[in-house]
Formats: C-alpha cells, sequence, structure tokens
C-alpha cells in the first residue's frame, strides 16, 4: 500500500462517522418527516459523493485498481452529488421517487464495492469488509426498490439500520487503511 493511500484514510473515516450520524437520526427520530428525511439524506448524499469523488480522483492519478473500477467510483460519487442536489432543490419529492433513488444508489454503490472487494484489494480484511459492504448495499437497495408501498417508519428503519451497520464497516476499513504499511 502506498504513502498515498495512508493519506486517504480520513475521508473513508468521515463517510463512515456520517453514516453513523445519519443512521441514528433515522432510527431515534420516530417523528421524521419524508422532508425532513430528504433533507437529511440529501445532505448525506453530498457530503458521501464528494469523498467518492475526490478518494476516485486520487485513485485514478495514484493508478490503484482497475480503470473501470477508478471511473465507475468517479461516476458514482458525482451521480451521488447530482442527486443530493436534486433532492435539496425538490424537499416536497414523492416518496416513490425517494425511495427510487435511494434503492438505485444502493444497488450502485453496492456492485462497485463487492467489484472492489472481490477483485481488486489484497489486504483480507479490507476484501472482507468491502464484500459484506457491497452485497449488503445491494440487498438493501432491491428491498428497497420491491417494497416500495412499505410503511414509512419501516423504511426509515432500513436505512438507519443500514446506515449504523456500514458506518462502523467504513470506520473499520479506514483503521486499516491508516494502519497498512
Amino acid at each position: 500500500m502506498s504513502k498515498q493511500d495512508n493519506d486517504l484514510w480520513g475521508g473513508l473515516a468521515f463517510r463512515g462517522m456520517l453514516a453513523i450520524v445519519f443512521g441514528l437520526a433515522a432510527v431515534f427520530w420516530p417523528g421524521l418527516t419524508l422532508v425532513t428525511l430528504v433533507y437529511l439524506f440529501s445532505g448525506f448524499l453530498l457530503a458521501s459523493g464528494l469523498i467518492g469523488l475526490v478518494l476516485g480522483l486520487v485513485n485514478i492519478f495514484n493508478g490503484k485498481n482497475s480503470l473501470l473500477t477508478r471511473v465507475l467510483a468517479v461516476g458514482l460519487g458525482a451521480v451521488e452529488i447530482g442527486a443530493g442536489v436534486y433532492l435539496l432543490r425538490h424537499p416536497e419529492v414523492a416518496f416513490s421517487t425517494f425511495i427510487l433513488i435511494i434503492g438505485l444508489l444502493f444497488i450502485g454503490r453496492g456492485v462497485i464495492d463487492a467489484f472492489v472487494g472481490i477483485f481488486e484489494d489484497d489486504a483480507a480484511t479490507t476484501k472482507t469488509i468491502s464484500t459484506i459492504s457491497g452485497v449488503l448495499s445491494v440487498i438493501v437497495g432491491v428491498i428497497l426498490l420491491m417494497q416500495p408501498a412499505s410503511g414509512g417508519v419501516a423504511f426509515v428503519w432500513i436505512l438507519g439500520l443500514y446506515a449504523l451497520i456500514t458506518g462502523p464497516m467504513l470506520l473499520a476499513l479506514s483503521y486499516d487503511l491508516k494502519n497498512a504499511k
């Protein structure tokens, strides 16, 4: 692992902390309205997309991972930023549209994370956490798309629990990246 890789751990740690904060808000704020959820999630998307975009661009320039993975990571970061801006500009978005956006983003993130975990990472810990996180993202994305009419509280809890599971995983990945030699 290069010196540049060791310097990127902060971005993953920040993304993990954001996921945990979002998850806590979603799970422990039972009176959460759709507009508030849209604002919270769009803020999370903007931060996550910006971090993903920066990390993807850094990986493009240092040659880490395959070109396909690097381009997909940059593209997903840009899509997350675009979705976050769209949701901020349209907080009154229909619940079904909100679910569609979230489900597709989770599937996209999951496919890329699982691909990186299975085919690209060298460290066993990073490989395992990336693969589990990616598969979990795909499963949650598919569940959200298959159950668009599920109750509002159940939907918020699914998002919150997902964030509370993946946040610590991202923190573990950042710790692993920081301590890699």
